[in-house]
């Protein structure tokens, strides 16, 4: 193989652990294995989902090798603490990584770390067996500017041959670090364009058992910080005739979504899904909604939703604001008063819903196509 085609990902989430960052590695691992590229990932057994993987899965051009740990969804308990987040996730893995690299280092030619976490890895891992290193920033830091924290992680960072920011968002709050713009490379999330396609919405609609509704769209983790608690205060209070869908398995709302979706026949829930079994719901419904109360990194779920041809009300969050506009959706402040006016506007102008629906394609073909990954592979060879 040509020098830089051999290449280690680090990252302490990946398949079948479930979330945004586990999907665009998959799908990165995927396409780097089928055009030639030897990928090995150095991974924890699921932390967020109760599933056990293989501890050593192989097919062609790939191995994953994933390290149990103990803790069973305490990543989220800790994410409102930084340090103790770092402490249970990093110097365990620096050992994973380094008893991996004694026996494989020599078939590597590129670390790829991604998130904060694995970069403090990857960085000494890097040093000691003497490897190009690149870094994938995969969430929103909010950094304060002269903390520790902030210190912490220039410090980190600047020792990467390259610093790829998850969207511009993320390349601001780096660069108000004071780590230097030139070693950076903003990149974008993409989805499959032959497999994320509109389709007739009535007809899928109809496949769904949902036939005739006016479908809002909820897809994640049922907690506060997504938003999920606000999509439900807006189903019980509507007074027209809205279907709210909601996806997903996990977190402390979903108890209360149960109860909604039994009790009410607004509130549907559909449980036991992931990945493309959601394509359906992404084609049938009208609009696609996500209300996060954080700074999201991206929000894989909005490309989706796009590529299906269903306009997206975003929060005005993190990097949301600089993958949506006005063609294909709305930008609001995400409170309930603020996206119920935006769905009954919608409910209420289904021309001017029609206007973005019809953008939608084009608009995540242009933006969101397998092409972006172009951007992460050409800084695995120098």
């Amino acid at each position: 193989m040509n020098g830089g085609n051999r290449v280690l990902i680090l990252t302490p989430f990946f398949r079948p652990n479930i979330g945004g960052v586990e999907s665009y590695l998959d799908d990165l691992c995927e396409n780097l294995r089928v055009n030639d590229y030897k990928v090995y990932v150095v991974t924890y057994q699921p932390l967020t989902a109760r599933i056990k993987a293989q501890k050593i899965e192989k097919k062609e051009n790939l191995e994953i090798y994933r390290f149990s740990w103990f803790g069973y969804n305490l990543f989220h308990k800790l994410e409102p603490y930084p340090l103790l987040e770092f402490l249970y996730l990093t110097p365990y893995f620096f050992i994973c990584t380094f008893l991996f690299m004694l026996k494989k280092g020599k078939d590597i030619d590129v670390i790829h770390a991604q998130g904060l976490n694995a970069a403090f890895v990857a960085k000494f891992i890097a040093g000691i067996f003497r490897k190009r290193s690149i870094i994938s920033t995969c969430a929103v830091y909010n950094f304060k500017k002269k903390s520790l924290f902030a210190k912490v992680v220039k410090w980190t960072l600047k020792g990467f041959d390259k610093i790829l920011p998850l969207a511009n968002f993320s390349k601001a709050e780096l660069i108000d670090i004071g780590l230097p713009e030139n070693k950076m490379d903003t990149y974008y999330l993409w989805v499959d364009q032959n497999k994320y396609i509109p389709k007739d919405k009535e007809q899928i609609k109809e496949r769904l058992s949902l036939k005739g509704e006016f479908i809002v769209l909820f897809a994640g983790r049922f907690i506060k910080l997504k938003g999920a608690d606000i999509i439900l205060d807006i189903a019980r209070t509507i007074q027209k005739p809205i279907k709210f869908v909601f996806i997903g398995d996990e977190g402390p709302l979903l108890e209360s979504i149960e109860k909604n979706a039994r009790e009410n026949k607004n509130v549907m829930l559909v449980k036991g899904i992931r990945g493309r079994e959601l394509i359906p719901y992404f084609q049938a419904a009208d609009i696609f909604v996500i209300p996060s109360q954080y700074d999201e990194a991206f929000g894989k779920v909005i490309i989706e939703a796009l590529s299906c041809g269903t306009p997206v009300i975003g929060a005005k969050r993190g990097a949301i604001p600089d993958i949506l506009d006005k063609s294909v959706g709305r930008v609001v402040v995400p409170d309930a008063k603020n996206i119920k006016k935006e769905i009954e506007y919608f409910y209420d102008n289904r021309d001017e819903l029609a206007k973005l629906t019809v953008n939608c394609r084009e608009y995540a073909q242009k933006n969101f196509s397998i092409a972006n990954i172009e951007s992460i592979k050409k800084h695995y060879h120098g």
